[in-house]
Order: structure tokens, then sequence, then C-alpha cells
């Protein structure tokens, strides 16, 4: 995604995270470049196992080393490297600056603590001298819990879905951070409840004037909600841009495909286009295009030589062979 330096809250450049020997690497992330704005939120697009996830946890350094190793590149969060930090500079941008918010919630929270418990942590390590039991029941009010007051004193098990869902995002607005990666936050819940905790991460970001970072593999939960996106594939990326141009006009065949799997209510008699094939094997990635496998408009170049990430019209990138024709 391209921007002006001076507008980027985080800025990702040629990051690389691998896993497994340096022989014989599994690039779980490969040469990923690109910028979440303040104040914007941003969406990381692909099926399950493009890299995406690996992706969000490197922006705090979460990824274990070893098993990971990160291999090149930087992650620049208000102009500070992340990848040169040290401990005690990690423990404060973690939870502080930067907050994740999961998919699977009831993974996420620890199900022997009370929920109010689990939310003033952050809020004793980060915010020492605040009110903290006031602090909590503002926090489960603003994320839509009803009667707080009681609710502070429950155990994960006895809340829905969508409850423990906004419990963990109450938690990752403790601290007030300026940066929100939200890691498929609605995977988990039905179809109702995940367009209330879309239509609450709009508000709160609004509020809070905070960066959100959306990571997902469905299209059609970031038309309304993000201002820029990029599309993930085998660990790379092959389209970024303004979410509006691209969903009206994508040039990469990934990125129609995904277009083409997203259920429309206008088109309820048609049957669904699925991607054939599946995403490669990190460790065992295709020659040539990464996504040629798959792809219906591949030819024999696309099997021999891989495409850069280009620059293309006025705000847009593409990786792709033929992406303009």
């Amino acid at each position: 995604m391209m921007s002006s330096e001076s507008e980027d809250l985080l800025k990702v450049e040629n990051l690389s995270v691998y896993f497994g020997s340096r022989s014989d690497p599994v690039r779980a992330v490969d040469q990923v470049s690109f910028s979440v704005p303040s104040g914007q939120t941003v969406a990381l697009v692909g099926e399950s196992g493009c890299g995406k996830s690996v992706t969000s946890m490197a922006l705090a350094r979460l990824v274990p080393e070893p098993p990971g190793r990160y291999e090149s590149g930087r992650v620049l969060f208000e102009g500070r490297d992340v990848l040169q930090m040290g401990r005690e500079a990690l423990q404060t941008l973690r939870g502080n600056e930067i907050s994740y918010v999961f998919q699977e919630p009831s993974s996420a929270l620890n199900p022997v603590f009370r929920i109010g418990y689990q939310i003033a942590e952050s809020l004793r390590l980060h915010r020492p001298g605040v009110d903290i039991e006031k602090e909590v029941l503002h926090l489960l009010s603003m994320v839509g819990i009803p009667d707080p007051e009681s609710r502070i004193r429950a155990y994960p098990h006895e809340m829905s879905g969508g409850m423990q869902q906004r419990v963990v995002i109450a938690m990752a607005l403790a601290c007030r951070p300026k940066l929100l990666v939200a890691d498929e936050p609605t995977t988990a819940l039905d179809v109702t409840i995940q367009a209330q905790i879309l239509e609450l991460l709009v508000r709160l970001q609004k509020e809070l004037g905070m960066a959100v970072l959306l990571i997902t593999h469905n299209l059609g939960l970031v038309a309304d909600i993000a201002h820029s996106m990029n599309v993930m594939y085998a660990g790379r990326l092959v389209e970024s841009g303004p979410t509006e141009k691209l969903l009206l006009d994508a040039k990469h065949p990934y990125t129609r495909a995904l277009l083409q799997a997203v259920p429309r209510l206008e088109k309820t008699s048609e049957r669904l286009q699925g991607i054939p094939g599946s995403v490669p094997n990190p460790g065992s990635l295709p020659a040539g295009c990464r996504f040629h496998p798959r792809c219906s408009r591949c030819e024999e170049r696309c099997e021999q030589e891989e495409p850069e990430l280009l620059s293309v019209l006025e705000d847009r990138e593409v990786r792709c062979h033929f992406w303009d024709e």
C-alpha cells in the first residue's frame, strides 16, 4: 500500500519471517511491504495459510525465536524499528501501543479468572494509578456489554461467543492503543454477531482515533470498513490499493477469484465459484508465479518467471505479468 511516510503510524519494509533451517527455509512471510496510516483501517486479505497471521504477529515481534526467524526487513512503528527493540521496549509496546484481538475468543480468555480481573491485568501493567474498577466498568460499557456491574464478576464460560469477543476487544482497548490488530475477529461467530462486532470496531476506531489492521479471508467484510487493502498469497503481497477501487476493478486473478467466492444477495440462484486447488506449502513453493497452478489465466511465462510487485495506475500495486489484459 502506498502512502506518504509522514502519515504512516506503521510502515513494514521488505519483511521476511522464515521457519526451519537456513538451507531449506519455510518462507511464511517473504519480502512483504505495506503501511498503516494513523487513524485509518487497513485490511490484509487472503486464504488461510497465506501468511497473514504470521505477518500480524511480527508487527510486535510476537513470533517466537526459534522456531521463527526474522530473516530481513524492518517494522517501523512511529519511526522506531520493532525488530531492533530490547525486552523492556517491547513490553511497553505490546498491549500499550499495539494491541491484538484474536479469533476464537474462548481461547483468548483464561477460563479460571473472572473477566474483570483479566481486563484489569493490562491496566495494572501499563496504567498505574488509574481507578481500575471504574475503568474496567467503563471499558465494558464502551464495547456494549449490558449490566457491566454484574458482568465484571462473570467467568468466560458464562458468556456467549459474541460477549466473549467484546470482552477481548475491551482488553485490547484498555491502554488506548494507537494500533489495533484484529486477526479474524469474527471467524467463530454467527452472521448476526459478526455484523455487530464489525460495527463495534468501526465505531471504536472513529471514537478513539486509532488505526486498525484487519486480518481476514473474506473480502465481503472489508468493503465498508477498510480504507485500503492488501491481498496476500503464499507469503507475498499480490495486490494493494484503495478498497473501493480494488473491489470494483481487481487486477490480479487471485483477487478476482476471492471476489467471485463472496456470496451476493442479488444472485441467490448462482453457484459460488471456488478457487481450485489450495495454497502451496511455504516449504515447497512452485517456480514462477506462486499462484500459477490455480490460475485460469496461466501461461508458460507464469510457470517460469515470478512477477515483480509493480506500481500501476495512480495508487495501485499488483504482482502479475498480465495485470493490464
